[in-house]
């Protein structure tokens, strides 16, 4: 039981979630223009959202990177080459 009830209650949040974007598309369909209204931005819209996706990408492959190679290793001052295993000195 101690396992079920946050799974149970991690279902019931992406349920919410789910339910609340549903929601949101159907209301957005009323206001305004309604989805038609969004063809002349189409193209900002989606380029937006890869700019958007490439960026964080980047990011992430630049965070696991320096991490593999040990660049976010604290710098030790009192050791030779800084007490990180990969140097030369």
């Amino acid at each position: 039981m101690k396992r079920a009830l946050p799974i149970l209650l991690a279902i019931a949040g992406l349920t919410a979630v789910a339910a609340f974007g549903g929601w949101t598309f159907y209301a957005g369909s009323s206001i305004g223009g309604g989805w038609s209204s969004l063809g002349p931005i189409m193209l900002y819209v989606v380029g937006g959202l890869l700019v958007v996706g490439a960026l964080t990408g980047g990011l992430m492959w630049l965070a696991f990177h320096s991490a593999r190679h040990g660049y976010d290793e604290p710098y030790d001052v009192n050791r030779p080459g800084g007490g990180r295993p990969d140097s030369k000195v």
